[in-house]
């Protein structure tokens, strides 16, 4: 197939082959970017949260009763709950994966720098969060019982309770001392005395969405744990998968037989949470979905009406190089060569365009760089899409018969 024919025709027909260049550009760069930040949504929803989360259960009460002294309360809470059958282990929580609360801390590895080396979401524990959450102790050890404090107690003015151990999750420990054990070391975390780090937990997932880029990023696990016992009314409760709803209303019923005077504010499993807590995430993937089937249906049809309107335009043309002895797959390659062209063009600008909108996505929605692997992979697909578009119209002109140059115009 010869090209300067092809190109001779495209000439006349500037405007019409420029408005489908633009169109396979846009949708190009559309896509593109539509499939990555699909990509990078699908990968966020299925990061592990480090947790038992189909063993859990969460319960967030307040009580009404101003006379109730809180630690005691909380207490009495968890040993009304760990008598509940069922219950495997019971942990009061400032903060849960999926949750509403975030707590978090700068951690410096210096007492006095300017700024911290990064920020990490910071667990309390009250002696059972680990069994319960279901937290392994890669290295080092965990809590001892004198390492425990009350943070009523430390939060009193004048008050000399501070922490003296932590916990850290592997990549925390990673992003902080860069492939050296972090057993021993020391950070300095709520207030300038240094806390020891006294083991190394499997990764724990921080809550919420707040640093989490598009693209994903590491730095959802950047979490310690501090030896503080928190009486704010949420609980944590491990059991089988199965039990979970009849652990539930027993354990509301147990604490409600502690005191009666309280509202339940929260009652449900941590599959519940995450379903919920991701509800965004698939909308916006479904949401990407549906914008990018129908601009590439709307770009095939453009491409299709385009070739359906030339072939009308050619069918003289067409039926002399017919009688001209040029075969039906001769015909039908021409059309989709020149497809081919308009979409090679379509795709060299698309795949410019698709790293400006990327860099635009970059400054505003902290989007990370689209890997340079998409951009054959969309080309590909309009390619073949383009072919496909350009097939009807091109087998129509094919079927031209020679006899048709002899008609008047």
């Amino acid at each position: 197939m010869e090209i300067r024919p092809i190109l001779s025709s495209l000439r006349r027909h500037k405007l019409a082959a420029a408005l489908i260049i633009v169109e396979i550009a846009l949708a190009c760069a559309i896509v593109c970017n539509a499939t990555f930040v699909i990509g990078s949504r699908i990968q966020h929803m299925q990061r592990e949260s480090g947790i038992a989360e189909d063993e859990l259960v969460d319960i967030e009460v307040a009580t009404l009763n101003p006379d109730r002294n809180i630690d005691a309360g909380r207490r009495e809470d968890i040993a009304a709950l760990s008598a509940v059958p069922g219950v495997k282990a019971v942990s009061s929580f400032n903060m849960i994966p999926y949750g509403e609360n975030t707590w978090m801390s700068g951690v410096n590895l210096a007492k006095e720098q300017p700024e911290p080396n990064l920020s990490a979401y910071t667990y309390m524990d009250d002696g059972g969060m680990l069994p319960t959450f279901g937290l392994t102790i890669l290295e080092g050890r965990t809590f001892t019982p004198e390492e425990y404090v009350d943070l009523s107690e430390m939060e009193k003015p004048g008050s000399t309770t501070v922490f003296g151990a932590a916990l850290v999750t592997r990549t925390l420990a990673q992003h902080l001392f860069h492939g050296e054990s972090a057993l021993g070391k020391t950070v300095y975390v709520w207030g300038e005395n240094p806390i020891r780090i006294v083991g190394v937990v499997n990764d724990l997932v921080g809550p919420g969405n707040s640093r989490a880029s598009v693209g994903g990023s590491n730095e959802d696990y950047d979490s310690i744990i501090l030896p503080g016992r928190v009486s704010n009314g949420s609980f944590a409760l491990r059991t089988t998968p199965e039990r979970r709803d009849e652990v539930m209303k027993a354990a509301i019923a147990a604490l409600n037989k502690v005191d009666a005077n309280r509202i339940f504010n929260d009652q449900r499993t941590i599959t519940d949470m995450r379903h919920d807590f991701y509800s965004r995430d698939r909308a916006v993937v479904w949401l990407l979905i549906a914008v990018s089937i129908t601009l590439l249906a709307v770009t095939a049809l453009g491409i299709a009406g385009l070739a359906s309107f030339w072939v009308q335009q050619r069918t003289k043309q067409i039926g002399v190089r017919r009688a001209l002895g040029a075969t039906k797959g001769q015909i039908l390659s021409y059309f989709q060569s020149e497809n081919f062209i308009l979409t090679s063009c379509g795709i060299v600008l698309g795949m410019l365009l698709a790293f400006a909108i990327n860099q635009l996505l970059m400054s505003r929605y902290e989007l990370t760089r689209l890997p340079w692997f998409y951009l054959p992979v969309g080309a590909v697909l309009l390619w073949v899409l383009g072919q496909l578009a350009v097939l009807g119209p091109a087998r129509k002109a094919a079927s031209v018969p020679p006899a048709i140059a002899t008609r008047s115009a």
